[in-house]
């Protein structure tokens, strides 16, 4: 997401090149957005695999619609939508068929059996491998499971947006549904980094803004301590912390750079033990953290906030 526009103006060479990266050093799952630059990531995405095919599993999200202007317009996940969402994705990616397929949110004017029942008509076609969810609460997830098995839930999860916990995370245990967890630096708050570029999203986010984002100051700066006596950087004790917590969640890492790239990868060579996971939650407790994860508008769109 971040490669298109989202964070402001982005190196398109860097971008190919840190993909690439990625993949030379054993990461196995891109994930994507029809809606990401109105189409634009996609076909990034597939300029980067055009040497490389077979090289990724790619997870692909749909439904948000875009206006020429960037603007967002809705949200479309009627049976037909899905269909044809998928194959303007495959010409973007260059793919004969998506490994994960998922609406990017719950569309509240058609009923999720209907979605995922497209979903599952592709799936027999050949043209997707699982059908994963985004962003939706447990009743949800019950009724799309029993239409077709569904693989992943995708849905923010970090060290203050810990959310899912109570009601969704033991439910995909009990149906053995597995996560990739976006936000897991919680949009880079937690790794101390501020929006500056023009058309970085984040200055509209609640928790980036005015008297929210020096409160949270707080918890950033008691997790650069934390990280600075293990000897490790912010946002790979914060990445770390996630992994940490159950081995059915893949950290989504946004890296927009080969150097971010680096960092992030190197949390996966940081331990914790339980009594280190505790020290950081009782630190950075999520209950204290100022503002919701999206504005007031966004937030009532969430199905699994409801």
């Amino acid at each position: 997401m971040g490669m298109s526009g989202m964070y402001g103006p982005a190196d398109e060479s860097e971008n190919i090149a840190t993909i690439h990266a990625a993949l030379d050093q054993g990461v196995t799952l891109l994930d994507t957005g029809d809606f990401y630059g109105m189409g634009h990531n996609e076909m990034l995405i597939g300029r980067a695999l055009r040497d490389r095919p077979g090289k990724a599993l790619l997870s692909v999200k749909f439904g948000a619609l875009r206006g020429p202007d960037g603007s967002w317009l809705g949200f479309d996940a009627r049976p037909a939508a899905v269909k044809n969402s998928l194959a303007h994705s495959l010409t973007r990616l260059g793919v004969d068929h998506v490994d994960i397929y998922r609406p990017a949110r719950l569309d509240p004017a058609v009923p999720i059996e209907e979605t995922a029942g497209a979903i599952a008509e592709l799936v027999e076609a050949g043209y997707v491998r699982a059908i994963g969810l985004s962003e939706v609460g447990p009743e949800t997830l019950r009724q799309a499971h029993a239409v077709h098995p569904v693989c992943d839930l995708q849905i923010e999860y970090s060290l203050i947006s810990r959310g899912p916990e109570e009601r969704i995370f033991p439910l995909l245990a009990e149906l053995g549904i597995d996560v990739t967890a976006y936000g897991v630096l919680s949009r880079g708050l937690l790794s101390g980094s501020r929006p500056a570029a023009q058309g970085d999203f984040r200055a509209r986010l609640p928790r980036f803004t005015g008297e929210n984002r020096e409160r949270n100051q707080r918890l950033v700066e008691a997790l650069q301590t934390l990280a600075a006596e293990k000897g490790v950087s912010p946002s790979q004790l914060a990445i770390a912390w996630v992994l940490a917590k159950d081995r059915r969640i893949v950290p989504v890492v946004g890296a927009r750079t080969r150097a971010q790239l680096a960092e992030s990868l190197g949390a996966l060579r940081v331990e914790l033990s339980p009594a280190e996971m505790a020290r950081i939650e009782e630190a950075v407790p999520a209950s204290v953290v100022a503002g919701t994860r999206y504005d007031e508008h966004q937030m009532r769109m969430l199905d699994s906030e409801r």
